[in-house]
C-alpha cells in the first residue's frame, strides 16, 4: 500500500489593522492641548507672568458668567467655586482638544484650526485684561504653535503605525516599530509638557502672587521728606533727558535670568559678620523705622561715553549706616558684601555706607511708589556715588561685615575693579548724532552732567575744535543728581562736531582720554556728528 503526501501551503500574510485609531488620535489631541499650556505658561513666566492664558481665560469666564450661573456655582461648590471652575474648564477643554484630534486625521487641517480658533479666544481674553502688555499675547501665540506642531508630529507617527499595519507581512516587525515610536514620543511629549508646564505654572502663580502682594502696598510718608526739586531743575528743551526718570524709562541691568518674585512678608535682611551681634529685619520692621527720601542718580560701570545707562529717581528708604551702628561694625572691617535672593553679591566700602554724609539707603520705593518688580521689588540699595555692580544690590536680602582682604563681589572676580566710584561725565542729548540742521536757525544744544556725590559746577561745548563755551546749567536738587544743560549755537553750512565736557563741584576737569568701560567706567567727551544746509 503506498500514501500520498499533500505539500501543506503557508497562510496567506494577514494585515493587522491599529485598534481603536479615532481614541488614539483624540489622545494626540490631548497631549497637544496639554503642550500648548506648557508653552504657554513657560512663555509667560520669562515675559513676566502676566500673560498666562489660563488665569485669563479663567478670569473672562468668571466676568462673563451671567448672575444666576455664579450663583448656581456657588450654591453647588461654596468657597471651592474657582476651583470647580477650573475642574469644569479642563473637562471641556479635554473633550474639545480630543475632539480636534480626530478631526485632524480625518480631515486635516480642520483639528489645527479648532486650536487656532482656541488659541484666539485665549489671546482675546489676554489682551484685553485690564493692564495688559504689549507682550502679553506673546505666550498664547507660541503655545498655539506648539500645540498644532505637536498634534500633526504625533499624527504623522499614528498615520505610519496605521499603513504599516495595514500592509500584510510575514513579520510584524514594521508595524511594531512604528507602533513603538508613535507611544514613546507620545509619552515623553506629554510627561516633558507636564513637567515644564507644572515648573512655569508655579514659577507664573509666584510672579502674578507678588505682583498682587506688591499693588497691596501702602507706603508710609516718609519720615524725612526729600527737598522739593527746583523750578530751574528741568530745562524747556526738546528732546532733553527729563530730570526725573519715569520707572518705566529707567535702565536695568542686572544677572538675574528672570526678575525674581519675593512675598514682602516673606522677606527678612540678615545683618552679619564682622559685627558684635547680628541683625535680622523683616518688611514690617523696615516699615515702621522713620524712612528718608532722598533724590539719587543711578549709573551702570558698562554705560559707554554718551550712553543711555543711567537715570534719576526719587528713592525711599532707611539708611544702611543706622542698620550697621545697630549691630556694631568691628574696627578692623572695610567692606560690606551684600547678597541679593537671585546669587548676585556686590562688595561696597564699608566707609561710604557709614558717612553721614551720603544718603546710602536700604530702599523700599521708587518716584512714589513699591520699587517694580525689575528695580529689586520689595528691598533694594541704593548708594549715590558709586556704580551699581558695587553697591545697588537688588532683591537684597543679606548684608556681610566682612574685608576686601577676604571677600568680593560677584563682578570683582570677573576683571572688574574693586571699588567703583562714578566718574565725572557729560552726555550731548540733543541734536543727536547725524542730525540735519538749518543753516542760520537756532539750535539748543543740550544734555546732562553727573558726578554724583561731589557734583557738577560748570559744563563747556566745543563746536570744530574752537574755543570753549560755557554752557547755562540748570538747578538740581542736590550733588547727588545730575544737572541738565544748554548752549544756544546758529550753526553754518556744513558739517559739524560737537564736543562737550564738565567741570565737577571740587573742580576737577573731565578727561577726554577716551577709555573702555571695563575695568572700572569709560571715559573722555561725548562726541557729536551733525550738518546743517
Amino acid at each position: 500500500m503506498s500514501t500520498t503526501s499533500t505539500p501543506t501551503t503557508a497562510p496567506a500574510p494577514e494585515a493587522t489593522p491599529v485598534r481603536r485609531p479615532a481614541l488614539l488620535a483624540a489622545a494626540c489631541g490631548v497631549v497637544a492641548v496639554v503642550a500648548f499650556l506648557a508653552v504657554a505658561e513657560l512663555g509667560a513666566l520669562v515675559l513676566g507672568g502676566a500673560g498666562s492664558p489660563l488665569v485669563a481665560v479663567g478670569s473672562a469666564v468668571i466676568d462673563l458668567a451671567p448672575p444666576a450661573a455664579k450663583d448656581v456655582m456657588v450654591g453647588l461648590f461654596g468657597t471651592a467655586d474657582k476651583a470647580a471652575l477650573f475642574v469644569l474648564m479642563a473637562v471641556v477643554t479635554v473633550v474639545v482638544s480630543a475632539g480636534a484630534g480626530v478631526l485632524e486625521r480625518s480631515r486635516p487641517p480642520f483639528g489645527a484650526l479648532v486650536f487656532a480658533v482656541g488659541g484666539a479666544l485665549a489671546l482675546f481674553a489676554v489682551t484685553t485684561r485690564s493692564g495688559s502688555g504689549t507682550w502679553d499675547g506673546a505666550p498664547t501665540v507660541l503655545g498655539v504653535a506648539g500645540a498644532v506642531v505637536v498634534l500633526r508630529v504625533l499624527l504623522r507617527k499614528l498615520r505610519r503605525w496605521e499603513a504599516a499595519a495595514a500592509v500584510p507581512s510575514a513579520s510584524p516587525r514594521p508595524a511594531a516599530t512604528e507602533r513603538r515610536a508613535f507611544l514613546l514620543w507620545g509619552a515623553a511629549t506629554a510627561v516633558a509638557a507636564v513637567v515644564v508646564g507644572g515648573a512655569a505654572r508655579a514659577g507664573t502663580a509666584a510672579a502674578q502672587a507678588a505682583a498682587a502682594a506688591r499693588r497691596a502696598v501702602r507706603l508710609p510718608r516718609a519720615a524725612t521728606p526729600a527737598a522739593a526739586v527746583p523750578a530751574g531743575a528741568s530745562l524747556d528743551v526738546r528732546d532733553l533727558t527729563p530730570y526725573v526718570t519715569p520707572n518705566a524709562q529707567f535702565y536695568r541691568i542686572d544677572t538675574a535670568l528672570r526678575v525674581p518674585s519675593i512675598d514682602p512678608a516673606a522677606w527678612t535682611l540678615r545683618i552679619h559678620g564682622a559685627v558684635d551681634h547680628e541683625v535680622e529685619l523683616t518688611w514690617d520692621e523696615l516699615l515702621a523705622l522713620p524712612l528718608q527720601e532722598h533724590m539719587a542718580t543711578l549709573s551702570c560701570v558698562s554705560n559707554e561715553v554718551g550712553g543711555d545707562l543711567i537715570g534719576n529717581a526719587l528713592w525711599l528708604g532707611y539708611p544702611i549706616r543706622e542698620l550697621l551702628a545697630r549691630a556694631g561694625v568691628h574696627d578692623d572691617a572695610d567692606m560690606v558684601l551684600s547678597r541679593s535672593v537671585d546669587g548676585f553679591s556686590a562688595g561696597t566700602p564699608l566707609d561710604v555706607l557709614q558717612d553721614e554724609g551720603t544718603a546710602a539707603l536700604l530702599a523700599v520705593g521708587m518716584n512714589g511708589e513699591p520699587l517694580p518688580p525689575e528695580h529689586g521689588f520689595p528691598v533694594r540699595m541704593v548708594v549715590p556715588g558709586l556704580f551699581g555692580y558695587v553697591s545697588a544690590t537688588k532683591w537684597v536680602t543679606e548684608l556681610e561685615v566682612t574685608r576686601f582682604a577676604d571677600a568680593q563681589g560677584y563682578w570683582t572676580p570677573r576683571g572688574w575693579s574693586e571699588r567703583g566710584p562714578v566718574k565725572l561725565e557729560s552726555r550731548i542729548d540733543t541734536p543727536r548724532g547725524g542730525a540735519s540742521l538749518t543753516a542760520g536757525q537756532e539750535v539748543a544744544v543740550a544734555g546732562v552732567a553727573w558726578q554724583p556725590h561731589t557734583g557738577v559746577k560748570g559744563v563747556q561745548v566745543r563746536i570744530d575744535g574752537g574755543a570753549w563755551q560755557d554752557a547755562t546749567l540748570a538747578e538740581s536738587v542736590s550733588a547727588d543728581t545730575w544737572r541738565q544743560w544748554v548752549h544756544r549755537w546758529t550753526p553754518d553750512a556744513g558739517p559739524h562736531r560737537l564736543e562737550v565736557r564738565a567741570t565737577s563741584a571740587d573742580g576737577q576737569v573731565q578727561t577726554s582720554v577716551q577709555r573702555p568701560p571695563a575695568p572700572n567706567g569709560a571715559t573722555g567727551w561725548h562726541t557729536v556728528q551733525v550738518s546743517a544746509r
